[in-house]
């Protein structure tokens, strides 16, 4: 409050300093142009003339330069459009005060004096603001203009760099004036880009954020790896500063800087992780002019798979869910990236057999990814037949249709939960995997299951909650302080699905390499100080407790799966446990009693005999 205080103060002092400047510029032009007229005499009732012409031309003239925004622009940023913008109050000036002194003033001038007088304010205002920029550039200041706005600290002095200082500076209404340059290149310290000085390396961060009192921080450095990416970014939390960053290359596709483009750093720029290497050759054998169906297609990771699905040209897209503002989200995105795409957008539930039956029969799909299950942990434990129903028997009639019409292969997109569950979401994606591995001894269809963690930013996972939070003003809530989880982004995970997808022959569970598991608390900090807020001092953490059925730690494999490598670094095959298909179906079918009854003691009981491995305290 405070610092938009003084902001305003010394805004208000530089655009009165610059109104005088103005005021005393025209006169002495108006009083030039007498001079031109007359031959650089003035004498006896010119002198009573110029009297009564100086005061009226004037005021009529800053009227025309206020009308023009000329006193709410930056003059440091001063530009051609400013030029237009004063040849044309000018030619306004001279034209309103002809007419006003005709009809009103009657003040005897020489109708050569207008042009004279045209001419020479054009030259003299324009010139008053190339000067102060000028002067300003030389660091010799009449006006602290420096201080108006957000001091802006840019990293990379490359061409993006570049293009962002002179976007700055064409855009003063940004309120962001770039004061300063980082760049770990040695050659160019200590020289210039757009006048912006190149202050330092990027191990000087923290000392020039606070020696030249920087409120937000540019990374322009769209080509860079996402280690020295997360390099950076560890040096500015270290700051209070609020940053932003462009996009990457591949979201810069034309290579042009637009300022609107710039966008808030965000968590998953913390994970310091190369991007994935995929085979896209044979994702793309493996999907091209196929019918593919995606289940839950309207989901965070559903919506992805689409997505990517779309670029590799199937025969055609059914997107099914039964939350139709999902599908719809998705349905217009592709019409708009792929408006060739034969795309096909069903409302139905899993959970209906025979709506799904029909769907098959009229779509006939080669390919599905089943990305369809209630997720959410918590919700769950207080619904769990829900979990089941969806879950497990929305999977089981899956599984069913894609046996009976032939489907060429069946990806089941499974959790870190379903590895020794707490929880009966876990428990009913471990007897889906289950399903999955049964189903494949008897079944023509390829089925596999692909078992990762946490994915940044999906619907109702911990960013979303803390963006909230900031944006409420905080506290930002975790459930414990030792809480950590394995985290990648959605874009990652969906391309690891596709490429497990290529890889299986059947029966498989893929779990797929997360990185270094994240400790949840360090994330909150790390999006308090993104945010430009200082943690335990602008906004707090609280913690919550563990809520039901969560874990401090999540697994992605059984002690007796064991794993086995892939030509993919980041895939994983875990071996596949004993099952025995017929005690299976049984299981399921006792299942399905107790569902329709609710029965929940008997629910958790036959839930133990289906995942020996679910460790939930018993139901008493």
């Amino acid at each position: 409050m405070e610092k938009s205080i003084k902001n305003f103060i010394i805004s208000i002092k530089n655009k009165l300093s610059l109104l005088l400047i103005d005021i005393l510029v025209i006169s002495a032009s108006i009083v030039l142009s007498f001079f031109f007229r007359l031959d650089f005499r003035i004498f006896g009732d010119y002198l009573v003339t110029l009297k009564h012409a100086l005061p009226i031309l004037t005021l009529i003239n800053i009227l025309f330069l206020f009308l023009f925004n000329q006193y709410n622009s930056i003059i440091r940023f001063a530009g051609i459009d400013d030029l237009i913008k004063i040849i044309t109050a000018q030619f306004l000036t001279t034209i309103s005060f002809l007419i006003l002194n005709l009809i009103f003033f009657n003040i005897p001038l020489f109708r050569s004096f207008y042009l004279i007088y045209l001419f020479i304010t054009v030259l003299t205002v324009s010139s008053t603001r190339i000067s102060l920029r000028i002067l300003e550039r030389l660091q010799v200041r009449f006006f602290n203009f420096s201080q108006v706005g957000k001091r802006v600290l840019i990293i990379g002095a490359g061409d993006a760099g570049a293009m962002v200082i002179k976007e700055l500076q064409k855009n003063p209404h940004l309120q962001k004036i770039p004061v300063g340059i980082i760049d770990d290149d040695i050659s160019k310290q200590r020289k210039r880009i757009h006048g912006v000085n190149i202050v330092g390396t990027t191990s000087d961060i923290v000392k020039i954020a606070k020696d030249m009192n920087i409120s937000e921080i540019v990374i322009s450095m769209p080509s860079a790896k996402p280690s020295k990416l997360k390099h950076i970014v560890d040096q500015c939390k270290k700051t209070n500063c609020k940053l932003k960053t462009l996009p990457g290359m591949s979201e810069l596709i034309d290579g042009k800087v637009d300022i609107k483009r710039m966008r808030d750093v965000r968590i998953e720029d913390l994970l310091g992780r190369d991007p994935v290497q995929i085979d896209m050759t044979g994702i793309s054998g493996f999907i091209h002019n196929k019918v593919v169906l995606v289940t839950g297609g309207g989901g965070s990771i559903g919506s992805e798979l689409c997505r990517q699905i779309s670029t590799y040209l199937p025969k055609r897209l059914l997107v099914l869910d039964i939350y139709e503002n999902g599908a719809y989200d998705i349905q217009q995105e592709l019409k708009r990236k792929h408006p060739h795409l034969q795309l096909e957008v069903v409302i139905a539930s899993v959970r209906d057999e025979q709506r799904m039956r029909r769907v098959f029969e009229k779509y006939h799909p080669q390919l599905i990814f089943h990305a369809a299950a209630h997720k959410h942990v918590p919700i769950m434990e207080s619904n769990p037949f829900e979990a089941v129903k969806n879950n497990i028997f929305g999977t089981l009639n899956t599984t069913n249709l894609a046996c009976e019409f032939k489907v060429e292969k069946f990806v089941m997109v499974s959790t870190d939960k379903a590895v020794n569950p707490t929880n009966i979401m876990g428990a009913t994606k471990r007897v889906c995997e289950l399903i999955c591995q049964t189903i494949n001894k008897t079944s023509e269809t390829e089925f596999v299951a692909v078992r990762f963690g946490n994915v940044l930013g999906s619907n109702g996972s911990v960013i979303p909650l803390f963006k909230k939070q900031i944006d409420e003003g905080g506290p930002l809530t975790v459930t414990h302080p030792d809480i950590i989880r394995y985290f990648m982004t959605i874009p990652e995970a969906v391309q690891l699905i596709l490429q497990a997808g290529t890889f299986a022959q059947g029966g498989e569970i893929f779990v797929l390499d997360m990185g270094e598991p994240v400790k949840i608390d360090d994330l909150a900090r790390d999006f308090i100080k993104l945010s430009g807020f200082e943690p335990g001092v602008d906004m707090n953490i609280i913690y919550s407790g563990l809520r039901p059925g969560e874990k401090l730690y999540e697994e992605l494999l059984m002690a007796e799966e064991g794993l086995s490598n892939t030509v993919h670094e980041k895939i994983f095959i875990g071996q596949p446990t004993n099952l025995n298909p017929d005690l299976l179906q049984k299981q399921i079918k006792a299942l399905q009693g107790i569902t329709d009854v609710e029965d929940e003691i008997l629910l958790d009981s036959i839930m133990r005999i289906l995942v020996p491995t679910y460790s939930k305290p018993p139901i008493s």
